[in-house]
């Protein structure tokens, strides 16, 4: 908060003293005004609960850039159900469910890395275009295979490879664009509105997913993800050019990156608490056959599942006005990956529908308030010229980390099965963040008020 604030003047002497004949403090108008009445209280508190809508409201750009990568997010989280779905169709195996995650995850890592440190030295806006284009395309080809009736599970692995790589190319261009189109002092508002974005993405996405496949078949949501695409390339082609600002000095090293972040202590123990609680504690890949073997349903079930979290997490974003008040931020992510693993365990030993997804959507808001204030801590570590490459290791971590959780999943649940797989994975988790805070108790003392990386 600065210091400068008008409001602070006064404070600081650098008001006029006030003249010799002023009333008494008792008898001034303000002091005279009656209190506040208990409706303005509320509705002061709802407006410090809500998330702050500025920025849509302030800048064309920024309205049109989170209107496309809402609608584009809805769309992928569609495919992404579908492409599970009609895996395990094929199959019947999730085993070869959970490898839908590890055929996305080495390019996710491989091109994140890399679009990363491109993002700090070529056009963003261009690489928007490349990254959304990309996308639509292997949308449209699954769209093709299914209405084809190909039944080619190498063609699925192949396209979600592709979508991993247009996907992590362009997103850390897109994250590094926030800055250049809301001043600073909007920035927080506009990450909490990207969070919730995201999350309806996730949220609306598998449910209509769901109902689409249920109704019409998979090809159904493929066709719908490739026309919403239509809103992110214009969004895009309506910026201006977005070269990195400042002297640049060769190509930017994916090497520098990760040195930076070797030397960022608490920072990296944020991102291996998220790591922790996306492999051991992310079931998505069990949620077909669980769909199936716990609830007795079909794809409308699966939709409803992949959705609960974000719903939670949803809320979690839009009534996160108290997160402000939160100053030891590394307890605070800790505390809320416990959460969330401890919540992702219990859904693995019950059988009631409507309680299962009640505990999908508390681990997902836990999870969304762990992102809140690790995002809050990597934009004080990360400097300008380090922007882009720190979000291509977030996007890296963020991404790629439920894919390798989807593999983990569906392995041990064909070893074991999935209530194992499950309640261990989620209890996993919870002794992994345990062990990372007696390993790094620096990070417990985090304090907002003096950042130490």
């Amino acid at each position: 908060m600065s210091t400068n604030h008008p409001a602070n003047s006064a404070a600081d002497g650098d008001s006029p003293p006030a003249p010799s004949d002023a009333l008494p403090a008792a008898s001034s108008p303000s002091s005279s005004l009656p209190p506040p009445s208990s409706s303005a209280r509320y509705r002061r508190l709802a407006r410090g609960a809500f998330a702050d809508l500025s920025p849509l409201r302030d800048h064309a750009d920024y309205r049109r850039v989170w209107f496309g990568q809402s609608v584009s997010s809805v769309g992928q989280q569609m495919t992404a159900v579908a492409v599970s779905v009609q895996v395990y169709d094929l199959t019947g195996s999730t085993f070869a469910t959970g490898l839908v995650g590890l055929f996305s995850l080495v390019p996710l890592v491989a091109f994140g890395l890399y679009g990363g440190a491109i993002a700090d030295t070529a056009d963003r806006r261009r690489l928007g275009l490349i990254g959304a284009a990309g996308l639509a395309a292997v949308s449209a080809v699954l769209a093709a295979q299914a209405l084809a009736g190909l039944g080619l599970v190498a063609i699925l692995y192949a396209a979600v490879a592709l979508q991993a790589a247009f996907f992590a190319l362009a997103s850390p261009a897109r994250s590094a664009m926030i800055p250049r189109l809301v001043p600073a002092h909007q920035l927080p508002a506009a990450n909490a509105l990207n969070t919730v974005s995201m999350n309806l993405g996730l949220t609306v996405g598998p449910m209509l997913g769901g109902v689409l496949i249920g109704a019409y078949g998979v090809q159904a949501a493929y066709l719908v993800d490739t026309v919403a695409f239509g809103a992110t390339l214009y969004a895009m082609w309506r910026l201006p050019t977005m070269r990195p600002l400042g002297e640049r000095k060769g190509r930017a090293s994916v090497l520098d990156g990760l040195r930076f972040l070797r030397e960022q202590p608490n920072l990296r123990t944020s991102f291996l608490a998220d790591l922790a609680a996306m492999i051991f504690g992310m079931p998505r890949a069990l949620f077909p056959a669980l769909a199936v073997t716990f609830y007795g349903g079909d794809a409308r079930t699966v939709g409803l599942l992949a959705a609960a979290p974000a719903v939670g997490a949803l809320a979690g974003a839009l009534f996160s006005g108290w997160v402000g008040r939160i100053h030891r931020q590394g307890a605070a992510v800790l505390a809320a990956v416990i959460a969330w693993g401890l919540a992702i365990a219990a859904f693995g030993l019950v059988r009631n529908l409507w309680l299962g997804l009640l505990l999908l959507a508390a681990a997902g808001c836990a999870d969304t308030i762990s992102m809140i204030f690790r995002n809050t801590m990597m934009q004080v570590a990360a400097p300008d010229e380090m922007r882009g490459r720190l979000q291509g290791v977030f996007i890296v971590i963020v991404a790629g980390g439920p894919r390798l959780g989807d593999f983990e999943s569906g392995a041990v649940a064909s070893l074991t099965n999935p209530t194992v797989s499950v309640v261990t994975g989620g209890l996993a988790c919870v002794a992994a963040i345990l062990l990372l805070a007696a390993r790094r108790p620096a990070f417990l003392r985090y304090d907002a008020r003096h950042p130490t990386p």
